[in-house]
């Protein structure tokens, strides 16, 4: 894998052997941004959408996703190999906590390749603008660092994002 701070592009090997000797061929395949967040205000149906990329990436990943929620409304609309993890009984009351507590999953799975998160200020207490720009930076941290792509809802208008957040805007 080859890494930068904003983006990541994904190499494959493939070893071909018509004698005795092996050689390595590296094919590009995509360009991935490691942190992406949806945003807008209630009933835009950011829950759909990433329920849908969830159900996606399920399909088409190699590694395990999780799905994160504050409550168990939508583990049925989850296909049965997305792991859903409810935060209900977990008060995370700020940024670094709810960074922990995805650092906790991080540890017990090393093969997690998208982690989901939806619906930030329903799992989170105390969200301000500030935070969200803390929150973007950790996160990017720890996609690099465990290999991870990190995709975000979060209940705020588009306008009121900070500057990090909307570069990461997705549709």
């Amino acid at each position: 894998m080859i890494k930068n701070m904003f983006s990541r592009v994904r190499l494959f090997g493939t070893v071909t052997a018509p004698t005795n000797r092996c050689r390595l061929r590296l094919i590009m395949k995509e360009e991935i941004e490691m942190v992406q967040i949806l945003a807008g205000e209630k009933g835009q149906g950011k829950t759909k959408k990433i329920i849908e990329m969830a159900n996606t990436s399920m399909k088409e990943s190699n590694g395990h996703v999780v799905y994160i929620d504050d409550d168990k409304r939508h583990i049925y609309d989850l296909h049965y190999d997305v792991r859903f993890v409810e935060t209900s009984g977990f008060p995370l009351s700020n940024y670094r906590e709810l960074v922990g507590f995805i650092c906790g999953i991080l540890s017990q799975d090393s093969d997690i390749e998208t982690l989901f998160v939806d619906g930030l200020t329903n799992i989170v207490k105390h969200v301000d603008v500030e935070s969200i720009a803390k929150l973007v930076t950790k996160l990017n941290t720890l996609s690099t660092l465990h290999n991870v792509n990190f995709i975000m809802s979060i209940n705020i208008k588009v306008e009121d994002l900070p500057e990090e957040a909307k570069k990461l805007l997705i549709a």
